[in-house]
């Protein structure tokens, strides 16, 4: 058994926020669309700027910029 008290997808999800905030570039369309769904439904004390970033990213996740990626990844590592 895991010492990790974070459960698996919490600990996903953080692992995939410190990839794009490191190289946003390099994520794939599913990851982005996958903070951005986290953003929109999970991530409580958002903004409403990194939730129109989410949006954004869900409808257009290859067009997305690598500043608003990382305010992405930024909201999930800075969440308590």
């Amino acid at each position: 058994m895991s010492n990790d008290p974070v459960p698996h997808e919490s600990s996903s999800l953080h692992h995939l926020a410190e990839k794009a905030h490191r190289q946003p570039k390099l994520l794939t369309k599913g990851e982005v669309e996958e903070l951005a769904h986290f953003v929109l439904k999970g991530a409580e004390g958002a903004t409403e700027e990194q939730k129109e970033i989410a949006k954004r990213a869900l409808r257009n996740p290859e067009g997305i910029e690598s500043s608003d990626i990382t305010a992405l990844a930024t909201q999930i590592l800075t969440r308590k």
